[in-house]
């Protein structure tokens, strides 16, 4: 996501930040491959211009030829126009004071709209609220049972509907068996086409009028760039949107669309999708993607997942088990299992400021890695995994035939344990000076 525009952006700012003084010569020089590199992205065209000459108007100003750090002061200029471009914060979904909240989900074929609802009702539930998701596509039986298996999975209710019921009876009846089930949000999931069409558009605006939706949100494909903005503003005409979600942007390194359409279309992209998991549906902060595009890292969002996946009460008989020095294999296990529900390692650590992007790329930490450390710690007797120091070599062996594995492999494994442990009691002993001389910047 946004690769190629973080990259040349990169490249541009260390010529900016090489020069002790910036002249209009050195801005402009500059800007042109801002706007060559926005391009590049997919951005739209008249976006891209607008913004160029709002961040030259600022950086040609006193606040950039005056200052001590002239390369970082454009580097914070660009940073607030791109928030600006993006929608400047994030909108939350309007659903507050509403004893029966509805989300209508519209958007062209394969956009990813049944998925996305699923995420949407999970991101929902860990918001408080209690989703009914109701599948409104008649036209694509698939479509209803994809979504009645989401919920099943998530132990979210699903409407009945049926290929033979009409697209706005199912919504009202919905309605009324969402009541009977003590939920108090709507999600639906409704038809879309292969192309844009007067018949699709005429029966969303006839579910408008009889729902009356809370939110109406296009679900678009962020794989497709510009031809998202242009169809956005299609539904938008009609439909009167409240706003956006993109999908697939995990697949997306240009990402033109997502800095594109709240400028192009006035609305504000909500959601971004991100994978294929349910987990995968991130809110989108317009500051904060601005910060990850121009390499300053996304600390709060890494907080916010970490926050998600981590128990508060395990947190803190960890840290009780960190400060006496208790923390076994069966833990360590347990904290991988923590990282994993985050997301990507690769994702994580490029939220984190600072981190040098050419050596994220040579980053490759999958999933598969993280399996075989479990299955070798599961091949464990629960006292090797509290006292480590037993496991010799014959236990090793063993070890490694229960779990697939190695004997370097299980080596591997401890020695990463022991030195881990290393660094906790050396934390422990000298406290923030200690971890100081551990960090690697």
């Amino acid at each position: 996501m946004f690769e190629n525009l973080s990259d040349r952006l990169d490249s541009v700012f260390k010529k900016l930040k090489g020069h002790g003084t910036l002249n209009e010569k050195n801005i402009e020089d500059g800007l042109k491959q801002v706007r060559m590199a926005l391009l590049e992205a997919d951005v739209n065209y008249k976006v891209a211009k607008n913004v160029i000459s709002d961040i030259k108007t600022r950086a040609l100003g006193q606040e950039v030829m005056q200052s001590l750090t002239p390369g970082q002061q454009v580097i914070k200029i660009v940073n607030d126009e791109f928030t600006k471009m993006m929608g400047s914060s994030h909108q939350e979904l309007n659903l507050d004071n509403k004893s029966m909240g509805s989300v209508m989900l519209v958007g062209l074929q394969g956009s990813g709209k049944t998925t996305t609802a699923g995420k949407l009702a999970r991101y929902l539930r860990k918001q408080g609220r209690k989703p009914f998701l109701v599948p409104v596509d008649v036209y694509r039986p698939a479509a209803i049972d994809q979504l009645t298996k989401l919920g099943k999975q998530m132990d979210v209710p699903v409407f009945a509907s049926t290929t033979e019921m009409k697209p706005l009876k199912i919504c009202q009846d919905a309605q009324l068996a969402a009541r009977e089930k003590g939920c108090d949000t709507l999600i639906l999931d409704t038809a879309g086409r292969l192309h844009l069409d007067d018949e699709l558009m005429a029966e969303l605006e006839g579910i408008k009028t009889g729902i009356n939706p809370s939110e109406i949100l296009l679900v678009a494909d962020a794989m497709t760039g510009q031809d998202a903005v242009n169809i956005a503003g299609e539904f938008d005409k009609r439909l009167d949107i409240n706003g956006f979600v993109l999908t697939k942007m995990d697949g997306d390194a240009r990402g033109g669309a997502a800095l594109s359409i709240k400028a192009v279309t006035g609305k504000p992209l909500k959601f971004i999708g991100v994978g294929e998991k349910t987990t995968a549906l991130e809110a989108f902060h317009p500051d904060r993607m601005a910060s990850r595009i121009l390499g300053m890292g996304d600390t709060l969002s890494f907080i916010e997942k970490a926050q998600s996946a981590v128990d508060e009460k395990e947190a803190k008989a960890l840290e009780k088990k960190l400060r006496k020095n208790a923390f076994t294999l069966e833990d360590f296990k347990n904290q991988m299992q923590s990282v994993r529900k985050m997301g990507s390692i690769k994702d994580l650590i490029g939220m984190l400021p600072g981190v040098n992007k050419k050596m994220l790329k040579d980053l490759n930490i999958s999933d598969r890695e993280f399996s075989r450390i479990e299955a070798i710690i599961n091949s464990m007797t629960p006292e090797e995994r509290a006292k480590h120091a037993i496991i010799k070599s014959s236990r090793k062996k063993r070890i490694a035939l229960g779990s697939g594995t190695t004997v370097q492999d299980v080596n591997k494994l401890l020695k990463s344990y022991t030195q881990s442990m290393k660094m906790i009691k050396k934390f422990n002993k000298g406290g923030m000076r200690s971890l100081k001389g551990m960090l690697p910047f």
